[in-house]
């Protein structure tokens, strides 16, 4: 299965606050907020929607193509990802812009608050998939993740017309895109990926109803937080999926990205939507524990240990079938 993700690449800065938002903020003030946290930790990772998703797929063992916008500070990031079985043919290097960065505080319960600047990433839009298409072949399903919200019509637009399947993840660039936009996103998608706030803002934003979103997808993935997952698929029975239990809680940052990459890898081997759900949700679980997006690492006897133990042995000599992790640093 030939598999191209799309979106953002970044710099991660992560920062931890040792206390919790909400003792800093004031209901009746919340029009004038003007807040400066003292952080007590900063790391610099590597980052960004469409690279975590390739990532996380590559460190299955899968060879996904990345299709992004990137800056003039590019090397380093592509050596890496090569490294861990990313094709990246086909990513755009900016003449004069650095790559995007992400920055973003976590408290003590993992509330957030984050800022991020596109830098090169706004060049995306410039990306067109059919000469793409022509170099490398036709993708079996192409992951359309946040960037330049033009970029993103664009490629879903591209996707329609070419009869390529897409799954339409517009996640933080939900905030930025009237409902008109997210409209031509999503409407044709495969496969749609929402956590539980963002289906509200979508419903808010395009004035459509909860069955009509449904409608114009062929199925829909409800991320739910530690709750786990909920997979809808017209004609059959919503599907819930809990999450395996982790060793800590370190850095939410990612987590959604890893849960995506573990679906799709789970598509391309063949797997029934239930057990995609639970390799994305075990490779989320492996994200959590470690600080940065693209940090985590295990064996194929640890991943499979740790999925028969939330799973069953059935659903582990399913994946342990197919699953063959790069460990590389």
């Amino acid at each position: 299965m030939k598999i191209a993700c799309a979106g953002s690449v970044g710099r991660d800065h992560l920062m931890t606050f040792p206390g919790k938002f909400t003792d800093s903020l004031v209901a009746e003030s919340l029009d004038k907020v003007s807040l400066s946290f003292l952080v007590d930790g900063l790391d610099v990772r590597r980052g960004g929607t469409a690279a975590n998703i390739a990532f996380g797929i590559g460190a299955l063992g899968l060879n996904p193509f990345l299709i992004a916008a990137v800056g003039t500070d590019w090397a380093d990031y592509d050596a890496w990802l090569t490294r861990h079985g990313v094709d990246t043919s086909h990513v755009k290097i900016s003449k004069d812009l650095l790559t995007a960065s992400f920055m973003v505080t976590t408290d003590q319960d993992l509330n957030q608050i984050a800022s991020f600047f596109p830098g090169a990433m706004s060049e995306a839009r410039e990306i067109e998939l059919s000469p793409i298409i022509e170099r490398s072949g036709k993708f079996d399903l192409l992951i359309i993740s946040p960037d330049d919200p033009d970029a993103m019509i664009s490629h879903s637009q591209s996707a329609r017309e070419l009869g390529i399947a897409f799954a339409a993840d517009p996640s933080q660039q939900l905030a930025r895109m009237d409902g008109e936009a997210i409209k031509l996103l999503i409407d044709g998608a495969h496969y749609l990926f929402l956590n539980e706030y963002e289906l509200a803002l979508t419903i808010q934003k395009t004035g459509w109803s909860d069955a009509e979103i449904f409608s114009k997808v062929k199925v829909r993935i409800i991320t739910l937080g530690s709750s786990g997952a909920r997979i809808e698929e017209h004609g059959k029975d919503p599907i819930t999926v809990g999450v395996p239990k982790e060793l800590a809680k370190i850095d939410p940052t990612g987590v959604g990205d890893c849960f995506r990459a573990g679906f799709v890898s789970g598509l391309a081997w063949g797997l029934n939507h239930e057990r995609c759900a639970q390799i994305g949700s075990m490779l989320a679980t492996f994200c959590i524990e470690t600080k940065g997006t693209q940090e985590y690492r295990f064996t194929k006897a640890e991943f499979i240990e740790r999925f028969e133990t939330a799973y069953g042995q059935a659903a582990a000599n399913e994946v342990s079938a197919n699953l063959e992790p790069r460990l590389i640093g």
